[in-house]
């Protein structure tokens, strides 16, 4: 069995990419009741992909994509000592694959991309309920932040 790899993610990708979104909103409806009912999207992928300012990785295994992650650069508030932060999103990993280093391989290679291009901070979002990747990321050495707070009307 070959290691788990990060690459680049191609426009070949889309199809599972596409499964992998879905796989992700699966995931982060019971957390999140403003959702739309039915088939909605997340992302433009193509475009993603093509845009220089966004990386998607996917991770690969025996030839086989796992996982995916993005990191998209973004201004930062004049007031932060940042200009510049890389956002990540998209993090899946397929669940036969789960607890296998794949969050943390995506992770490292968005950010070895990140510093690549002069980016000093990562920034992430997650539902406060979802314990199972507050773990991976606190894992992965992010530490929590800031919780954003609604209010339906």
């Amino acid at each position: 069995m070959d290691a788990i790899t990060a690459r680049t993610a191609t426009l070949e990708d889309l199809d599972i990419l596409f499964q992998f979104e879905q796989g992700i909103i699966a995931t982060e409806r019971p957390f999140d009741s403003t959702l739309k009912e039915g088939h909605i999207h997340y992302y433009d992928l193509e475009a993603m992909i093509k845009a220089p300012h966004i990386e998607v990785m996917v991770a690969e295994l025996d030839k086989k994509v796992i996982g995916s992650g993005y990191a998209r650069i973004e201004s930062g508030r004049p007031y932060l000592k940042h200009s510049l932060h890389a956002y990540l999103g998209f993090m899946y990993v397929d669940p036969e694959h789960r607890g296998k280093g794949v969050n943390q391989k995506i992770i490292e290679a968005l950010k070895e991309w990140a510093i690549s291009q002069n980016i000093t901070e990562l920034r992430l979002d997650v539902y406060t309920d979802n314990a199972g990747a507050i773990k991976a990321y606190e894992k992965a050495g992010f530490t929590r932040h800031l919780i954003e707070m609604r209010m339906g009307l």
